[in-house]
Protein backbone atom coordinates (compact mmCIF):
# COMPACT_ATOMS: atom_id res chain seq x y z
CA UNK A 1 0.00 0.00 0.00
CA UNK A 2 1.13 3.52 -0.75
CA UNK A 3 2.59 5.24 2.31
CA UNK A 4 3.16 8.64 0.69
CA UNK A 5 0.08 10.24 2.33
CA UNK A 6 1.16 9.37 5.87
CA UNK A 7 4.80 10.27 5.18
CA UNK A 8 3.69 13.65 3.79
CA UNK A 9 1.51 14.14 6.89
CA UNK A 10 4.50 13.45 9.15
CA UNK A 11 6.75 15.72 7.03
CA UNK A 12 4.46 18.69 7.78
CA UNK A 13 5.76 18.61 11.37
CA UNK A 14 9.10 16.76 11.51
CA UNK A 15 11.92 15.88 9.11
CA UNK A 16 12.93 12.24 8.82
CA UNK A 17 16.05 10.61 7.46
CA UNK A 18 15.66 7.76 4.98
CA UNK A 19 16.38 5.18 7.70
CA UNK A 20 13.85 6.82 10.07
CA UNK A 21 11.19 6.72 7.33
CA UNK A 22 12.01 3.07 6.71
CA UNK A 23 11.74 2.21 10.42
CA UNK A 24 8.44 4.11 10.78
CA UNK A 25 7.05 2.41 7.67
CA UNK A 26 8.01 -1.03 9.05
CA UNK A 27 5.72 -0.45 12.06
CA UNK A 28 2.62 0.44 10.06
CA UNK A 29 -0.35 -1.88 9.51
CA UNK A 30 -2.91 -1.50 6.74
CA UNK A 31 -6.62 -2.20 7.02
CA UNK A 32 -9.59 -1.98 4.67
CA UNK A 33 -12.99 -1.33 6.21
CA UNK A 34 -16.22 -1.66 4.29
CA UNK A 35 -18.92 0.98 4.64
CA UNK A 36 -20.86 0.59 7.90
CA UNK A 37 -18.16 -1.65 9.43
CA UNK A 38 -16.51 -0.62 12.68
CA UNK A 39 -12.85 0.14 13.23
CA UNK A 40 -13.57 0.43 16.96
CA UNK A 41 -16.61 -0.14 19.18
CA UNK A 42 -17.56 1.42 22.49
CA UNK A 43 -16.30 -0.80 25.33
CA UNK A 44 -13.23 -1.98 23.41
CA UNK A 45 -9.69 -0.89 24.19
CA UNK A 46 -8.23 1.31 21.45
CA UNK A 47 -4.87 -0.21 20.54
CA UNK A 48 -4.03 1.90 17.46
CA UNK A 49 -3.83 5.41 16.12
CA UNK A 50 -5.35 5.29 12.64
CA UNK A 51 -4.64 7.51 9.64
CA UNK A 52 -7.23 7.60 6.86
CA UNK A 53 -5.85 7.16 3.33
CA UNK A 54 -9.13 6.52 1.50
CA UNK A 55 -12.73 7.12 2.54
CA UNK A 56 -14.22 8.58 5.70
CA UNK A 57 -14.86 7.44 9.27
CA UNK A 58 -17.10 8.89 11.93
CA UNK A 59 -16.48 8.82 15.69
CA UNK A 60 -19.64 8.79 17.78
CA UNK A 61 -21.25 7.81 21.06
CA UNK A 62 -24.75 6.53 21.72
CA UNK A 63 -26.67 7.86 24.72
CA UNK A 64 -28.99 5.83 27.00
CA UNK A 65 -31.93 6.70 24.73
CA UNK A 66 -30.17 5.24 21.69
CA UNK A 67 -29.44 8.65 20.16
CA UNK A 68 -26.14 8.94 18.29
CA UNK A 69 -23.88 11.92 18.97
CA UNK A 70 -21.15 12.39 16.37
CA UNK A 71 -17.97 13.87 17.82
CA UNK A 72 -15.98 14.01 14.61
CA UNK A 73 -15.49 12.78 11.09
CA UNK A 74 -12.15 11.55 9.76
CA UNK A 75 -11.85 12.03 6.00
CA UNK A 76 -8.70 11.35 4.01
CA UNK A 77 -5.49 12.49 5.73
CA UNK A 78 -7.06 12.74 9.21
CA UNK A 79 -6.03 10.77 12.29
CA UNK A 80 -8.70 9.02 14.38
CA UNK A 81 -8.96 6.94 17.54
CA UNK A 82 -10.38 6.96 21.04
CA UNK A 83 -7.73 9.11 22.71
CA UNK A 84 -8.90 8.34 26.25
CA UNK A 85 -8.80 4.59 25.62
CA UNK A 86 -5.54 4.69 23.65
CA UNK A 87 -3.69 6.61 26.36
CA UNK A 88 -5.22 4.84 29.38
CA UNK A 89 -5.55 1.39 27.75
CA UNK A 90 -9.01 1.14 29.36
CA UNK A 91 -12.27 0.43 27.50
CA UNK A 92 -13.36 3.47 25.56
CA UNK A 93 -16.65 5.21 24.84
CA UNK A 94 -16.28 5.88 21.13
CA UNK A 95 -17.53 3.96 18.15
CA UNK A 96 -15.52 4.53 14.98
CA UNK A 97 -17.42 3.45 11.88
CA UNK A 98 -16.65 3.63 8.16
CA UNK A 99 -19.09 5.86 6.30
CA UNK A 100 -17.75 4.66 2.95
CA UNK A 101 -15.32 1.92 1.97
CA UNK A 102 -12.26 3.14 3.82
CA UNK A 103 -8.57 2.32 4.08
CA UNK A 104 -6.47 3.21 7.10
CA UNK A 105 -2.86 2.96 8.13
CA UNK A 106 -2.57 1.98 11.77
CA UNK A 107 0.20 2.37 14.32
CA UNK A 108 -0.19 0.33 17.49
CA UNK A 109 0.34 1.91 20.90
CA UNK A 110 3.17 -0.59 21.53
CA UNK A 111 4.92 0.32 18.28
CA UNK A 112 4.34 4.02 18.93
CA UNK A 113 6.27 3.64 22.21
CA UNK A 114 9.10 1.84 20.33
CA UNK A 115 9.07 4.66 17.79
CA UNK A 116 9.47 7.27 20.56
CA UNK A 117 12.55 5.43 21.85
CA UNK A 118 14.21 4.88 18.49
CA UNK A 119 13.14 8.16 16.80
CA UNK A 120 12.43 10.67 19.61
CA UNK A 121 11.25 13.38 17.20
CA UNK A 122 8.03 11.35 16.80
CA UNK A 123 7.11 12.44 20.32
CA UNK A 124 7.01 15.97 18.92
CA UNK A 125 4.90 14.84 15.95
CA UNK A 126 2.28 13.09 18.08
CA UNK A 127 2.29 15.93 20.63
CA UNK A 128 1.37 18.31 17.80
CA UNK A 129 -1.38 15.95 16.55
CA UNK A 130 -2.79 15.56 20.08
CA UNK A 131 -2.63 19.32 20.74
CA UNK A 132 -4.52 20.03 17.51
CA UNK A 133 -7.09 17.42 18.45
CA UNK A 134 -7.52 18.90 21.93
CA UNK A 135 -7.98 22.40 20.50
CA UNK A 136 -10.52 21.11 17.95
CA UNK A 137 -12.56 19.29 20.62
CA UNK A 138 -12.48 22.30 22.93
CA UNK A 139 -13.61 24.60 20.13
CA UNK A 140 -16.34 22.13 19.16
CA UNK A 141 -17.63 22.13 22.75
CA UNK A 142 -17.61 25.94 22.87
CA UNK A 143 -19.36 26.09 19.49
CA UNK A 144 -22.07 23.66 20.65
CA UNK A 145 -22.70 25.83 23.70
CA UNK A 146 -22.59 29.24 22.04
CA UNK A 147 -23.38 29.06 18.31
CA UNK A 148 -26.79 28.88 16.66
CA UNK A 149 -27.66 25.81 14.60
CA UNK A 150 -27.06 27.86 11.42
CA UNK A 151 -23.60 28.90 12.65
CA UNK A 152 -22.76 25.29 13.61
CA UNK A 153 -23.77 24.16 10.11
CA UNK A 154 -21.57 26.81 8.47
CA UNK A 155 -18.68 25.81 10.74
CA UNK A 156 -19.21 22.16 9.72
CA UNK A 157 -18.98 23.20 6.05
CA UNK A 158 -15.70 25.00 6.76
CA UNK A 159 -14.21 22.14 8.80
CA UNK A 160 -15.22 19.32 6.44
CA UNK A 161 -15.44 20.79 2.92
CA UNK A 162 -14.35 17.53 1.27
CA UNK A 163 -17.23 15.49 2.70
CA UNK A 164 -20.14 17.93 2.95
CA UNK A 165 -21.79 16.55 -0.20
CA UNK A 166 -20.76 12.92 0.22
CA UNK A 167 -22.18 11.93 3.62
CA UNK A 168 -25.85 11.44 4.51
CA UNK A 169 -27.59 14.57 5.76
CA UNK A 170 -28.75 12.71 8.88
CA UNK A 171 -25.06 12.37 9.82
CA UNK A 172 -24.49 16.10 9.36
CA UNK A 173 -27.60 16.76 11.46
CA UNK A 174 -26.32 14.44 14.22
CA UNK A 175 -22.98 16.25 14.19
CA UNK A 176 -24.46 19.73 14.56
CA UNK A 177 -27.13 18.58 17.00
CA UNK A 178 -30.36 19.06 15.04
CA UNK A 179 -32.95 16.82 13.40
CA UNK A 180 -32.57 16.04 9.68
CA UNK A 181 -35.79 17.99 9.03
CA UNK A 182 -34.42 21.07 10.79
CA UNK A 183 -31.17 20.75 8.82
CA UNK A 184 -33.18 20.77 5.57
CA UNK A 185 -34.83 24.03 6.65
CA UNK A 186 -31.44 25.51 7.60
CA UNK A 187 -29.96 24.61 4.21
CA UNK A 188 -32.98 25.97 2.31
CA UNK A 189 -32.79 29.24 4.25
CA UNK A 190 -29.02 29.48 3.64
CA UNK A 191 -29.40 28.85 -0.10
CA UNK A 192 -32.18 31.45 -0.33
CA UNK A 193 -29.96 34.06 1.35
CA UNK A 194 -26.86 33.33 -0.77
Amino acid sequence: MDQSLILNNVAKHISLTASEKEYFSSLLEFKKIKAKQFLLRSGEICKHSSFVTVGCLRAFTVDKNGVEHILSFAPQEWWVGDMYSLLSQKPGNLNVEAMTDTEVIMLSKTDQEKLYEKVPKFERFFRIIIEKSLVAYQQRLIDNLSLTAQERYLKFCTTYPAIINTIPQKQVAAYIGVTPEFLSKLKAKYLKEH
